[in-house]
């Protein structure tokens, strides 16, 4: 009877002991998380307001925009990302939700980091990011990236290319870039690129204005452009006739008919619809021209990666995240750089951040190629197939009226 005694006191001494040490971890735990409970009241967020109001200049460096710019994406979308207050504690605002999205694609910093300045958990501010930029791609598409689908929205696009650019019939240009990402779980050598990285292909067609007509992103990083051409919806619906584009057309002051085409460099195949360069070898003097007035148009699609990888620097480094969340954010900067491109914001493209041409049609670097594109990498050519002879000849035309007296430019001599 006294044993029986003597192991119930031991049995509660030891579970007043255990129940004691819980209670002091939980204690230790709550006040090393003590900071996390100030969102709102600290940080950045406290600074974002102070900018706002007395420095302009300040918030377009923080955000990449003016604060008019911020408030109608806030007003977009704000009801797919409002939370409820509950009984424990106040929720994130929209507002703060928008403001750690918008600082993270434009400087790419770590979730950790995000946290400790918005005075939020990291696991917080990943699930804010996936889902305010999956957000903003809803609300902003339909405006904002959206693939023409008249003869007349090409035929605008057209006209803007031969006006800016020189290059008649051209319906956009074409490019693949590299995105850097952490290694799959599982995945193997599917994303594993000729760099010995792991990236997802982003692939996107630029108008004459430097914005995106059309992006495809998430396909494999070892896979080059012709296959990653070879497999978009681009391209079946260019095959299936699906994309309402205009008739052939006489070129300008001739009455030579050629169908409408995209620009793309050496990687693409050469088709009817999709011009490419000559090859670089023994090129004669028309070839050359050829080549730099396909070069000169097809600059814009150099620029608008150049532009979006500068201005939102998420691109510059390394994406820790699974590719279809990649894919997500993707699509979410492409929607705000088209936006922001629509509206002039000199908050986002400053004057010489693109390429520009002096008095003598030389080329002028922009500022983003001084610091590259970062992890924006180009994808290496695939290998080259037999072009149909349509395509060839299409080509041969195009290269002997930019000779001509009605297609050639004064300044082509001195830029070859």
């Amino acid at each position: 009877m006294e044993s029986k005694r003597i192991v119930a006191a031991v049995a509660v001494a030891c579970a007043l002991v255990c129940g004691e040490k819980k209670k002091k971890r939980l204690r230790r735990r709550t006040r090393s998380r003590s900071h996390l409970f100030g969102c709102g009241q600290y940080g950045l967020t406290v600074l974002q307001r102070q900018l706002e109001l007395n420095d302009r200049t300040g918030f377009r460096e923080l955000l990449r925009m003016t604060a008019e710019e911020f408030d109608f994406l806030l007003e977009r979308v704000s009801p797919l990302i409002s939370k409820q207050d509950t009984k424990l504690r106040k929720a994130i605002t929209a507002r703060e939700r928008l403001s750690v999205t918008l600082r993270f694609l434009a400087t790419g910093e770590s979730f950790t980091l995000l946290g400790l300045k918005y005075h939020i958990g990291r696991s917080t501010v990943s699930d804010i990011v996936t889902t305010t930029c999956e957000a903003l791609h809803k609300v902003l598409k339909e405006d904002y990236l959206k693939t023409p689908t008249s003869e007349d929205q090409w035929g605008a696009i057209a006209k803007d290319f031969y006006e800016k650019w020189h290059f008649p019939n051209c319906l956009g240009a074409v490019d693949g870039k590299q995105i850097y990402i952490q290694p799959p779980a599982h995945s193997g050598s599917t994303s594993y690129n000729y760099k010995g990285r792991f990236s997802v292909v982003l692939m996107g067609i630029a108008d004459a204005n430097y914005s995106f007509t059309y992006v495809s992103v998430g396909c494999q990083g070892r896979i080059p452009d012709a296959g990653i051409f070879a497999h978009s919806d681009l391209h079946r619906a260019m095959d299936e006739g699906r994309l309402s584009i205009p008739p052939a057309e006489p070129i300008p002051d001739t009455n030579t008919v050629l169908p409408y085409a995209f620009l793309g460099d050496d990687a693409f195949p050469l088709r009817p619809d999709l011009m490419k360069p000559y090859s670089h070898r023994q090129l004669d003097h028309d070839q050359r021209v050829f080549n730099y007035r396909l070069s000169r148009a097809r600059r814009v699609v150099e620029n608008a990666f150049g532009i979006l990888a500068n201005r939102l620097r998420v691109f510059r480094t390394t994406i820790c995240l699974e590719p279809d969340k990649v894919a997500k954010i993707t699509l979410a900067s492409v929607c705000l750089h088209n936006y922001l491109r629509q509206c002039r914001s000199e908050a986002y493209m400053p004057p010489a951040l693109a390429d520009q041409e002096d008095t003598e049609h030389q080329v002028i670097p922009g500022n983003w190629r001084r610091d590259g594109a970062g992890a924006l990498l180009n994808v290496p050519a695939g290998a080259s197939s037999n072009p149909p002879q349509q395509a060839e000849d299409q080509r041969e035309q195009l290269k002997h009226y930019f000779v001509s007296p009605q297609g050639q430019v004064p300044w082509q001599e001195r830029c070859i």
